[in-house]
C-alpha cells in the first residue's frame, strides 16, 4: 500500500499513516491518493469499508467478481473496474489481463490491481515529482491513468502489427504449422483486446458525458480526448482483423495449391511408369512354354527393342504433357 497526500503550498506527502490520511479527507482543500497493490483481502477490505466507507456491493465487485470494463455511480464516489494489459506479453488468453479498480470521490482516488500495473507506476512517479498535478484533482489522476491505459493498449497493437507483417512475409515463402499456429494466437489476442476495448470505452464515453456529479464540465474533455484514443484502439484492432483473417485464407490458398502441384507431380509419375508396368508384367506372366521355338523373343534384337521402348515411351510421354503445359 502507497498513499500520496497533496497540500495547497505545502506540496506533495508520501505516508503510510491512514490516520493521516483520514484526516485528510476531511479537507476538501487537499487531496489524497491511496494505491492498493500488496495487501491482503482482509486488511484491504478494512481499508475500502472502513476507512473510506464505500457500498459493500462495490467493495465486493473490487475483491470478489470479475468484471469487464464498467462504471458504477454511489452518487458519492464512482466505482470503475478497468483493464490493464502488459504491452510486452500476447494476450491470446484473457486471463493474462489484469483488472484494476478505481473509487473515485472529489477529493480523493483510490485504485487496487493484485498486480503491479504498469500504466499505474508510470502516473504514480510522475505525480509524486510534480504538486500541481496532484492539486488539480482526482479526476486528472484518473484521466492520466486511462491515458497510460491507451497507451498501452496502442503499444500492444504496435506489436502485433508486428507479427501480422511478419506472418505476411512468411505465408507465401513456408507455410507450416508454427505459422498456423501463429496466426490463431494473433487472431485470439485481436478478439481478447476488443473484449476489453469495446466495454472500457463505453466507460469513457459515459464520462465524457457528464452523468455523474463527481465529474465537473472541466474534466469531461480529458476524458473525451482518451475516449478518441480508444476509438482509434478500436478501429486499428478491426483493421488487424481483417488483415489476419487475408493472412488467413491465404495460407490455406497455398497450401492447397502445394498440395495440387504434390498431387499433379505423382500423378505424372505414375503415369510415365503405368504403361513399364504394363510390359514388364505382360512379358513376366510365363505364356512361352519352354519347349517352344521362340527364341527370337529372348535374343539380343528384343532386348534393345524393349529397352527402346522402356526409355522412349516415357520421354515421348514426358515431353508431349510438357507441350500440352501439364507440368
Amino acid at each position: 500500500m502507497r498513499m500520496l497526500i497533496a497540500k495547497n503550498g505545502k506540496g506533495v506527502i508520501a505516508t503510510n499513516d491512514l490516520v493521516e490520511v483520514r484526516e485528510e479527507l476531511k479537507n476538501p482543500e487537499s487531496l489524497v491518493w491511496v494505491d492498493l497493490n500488496d495487501e491482503s483481502i482482509v486488511d484491504t477490505r478494512h481499508i475500502l469499508t472502513d476507512e473510506f466507507k464505500f457500498h459493500p456491493l462495490s467493495v465486493d465487485d473490487a475483491l470478489v467478481e470479475t468484471h469487464v470494463p464498467k462504471i458504477d455511480d454511489w452518487e458519492d464516489y464512482l466505482y470503475l473496474s478497468l483493464i490493464a494489459v502488459k504491452p510486452d506479453q500476447p494476450l491470446e488468453d484473457l486471463d493474462k489481463s489484469i483488472e484494476m479498480d478505481v473509487f473515485l470521490g472529489k477529493n480523493y482516488i483510490v485504485t487496487y490491481h493484485p498486480e503491479e500495473i504498469h500504466a499505474i507506476d508510470l502516473v504514480w512517479g510522475n505525480f509524486q515529482r510534480d504538486e500541481r498535478r496532484l492539486l488539480r484533482g482526482s479526476n486528472y489522476i484518473l484521466y492520466h491513468i486511462m491515458d497510460e491505459l491507451a497507451n498501452d493498449y496502442m503499444a500492444m497493437i504496435d506489436q502485433i502489427d508486428m507479427d501480422v507483417e511478419s506472418v505476411e512475409d512468411q505465408v507465401m515463402e513456408k507455410p507450416d504449422n508454427k505459422l498456423l499456429q501463429q496466426i490463431f494466437g494473433i487472431k485470439r489476442s485481436l478478439l481478447n483486446l476488443r473484449r476489453i476495448i469495446a466495454p472500457q470505452r463505453e466507460v469513457l464515453n459515459k464520462l465524457s458525458r457528464g452523468d455523474f456529479e463527481v465529474i465537473g464540465q472541466k474534466e469531461r474533455m480529458y476524458y473525451r480526448d482518451v475516449y478518441d484514443h480508444l476509438v482509434r484502439v478500436h478501429d486499428i484492432t478491426e483493421s488487424l482483423r481483417d488483415l489476419v483473417t487475408g493472412a488467413l485464407d491465404t495460407y490455406l490458398s497455398v497450401v492447397n495449391n502445394r498440395l495440387n502441384d504434390i498431387m499433379k507431380t505423382l500423378t505424372i509419375i505414375t503415369t510415365l511408369f503405368m504403361p513399364l508396368s504394363f510390359l514388364t508384367g505382360f512379358f513376366g506372366m510365363n505364356f512361352f512354354d519352354p519347349s517352344n521355338q521362340l527364341n527370337h523373343w529372348t535374343g539380343s534384337s528384343a532386348f534393345y527393342i524393349a529397352m527402346a521402348i522402356f526409355v522412349g515411351l516415357p520421354l515421348t510421354m514426358f515431353l508431349w504433357m510438357r507441350k500440352r503445359d501439364w507440368m
